[in-house]
């Protein structure tokens, strides 16, 4: 059996990265890009969030393309109100984003 090293629980029992974003600031923004192109931009992730695993799931549940670096996700077109519901399924607080 895995123990965190952080939190001494197992490792199917961690709670690590609920606290993590229970704790994070995040601010939700659009963006225009070459040729008028309208992204959302997603920051404020700290570095024990696993980014690229939050970035698949938004694309997937919005059906849109995107990507993920330096803890920044952006998504291909204009999905500011759609975000917060879906980062709040997520675990994040809905009183630690902002829009």
């Amino acid at each position: 059996m895995e123990i965190c090293p952080k939190c001494g629980l197992p490792k199917q029992a961690c709670v690590c990265e609920q606290m993590v974003k229970s704790s994070q600031r995040i601010k939700i923004s659009t963006d225009k890009k070459r040729y008028g192109k309208i992204v959302t931009v997603i920051s404020g992730f700290e570095n024990d969030i696993d980014v690229k695993k939050i970035a698949k799931s938004l694309k997937n549940e919005l059906a849109c393309g995107g990507t993920y670096k330096d803890k920044i996700i952006e998504l291909q077109g204009d999905h500011v109100k759609k975000v917060k519901p879906l980062l709040v399924k997520l675990g994040f607080e809905e009183d630690s984003i902002e829009e």
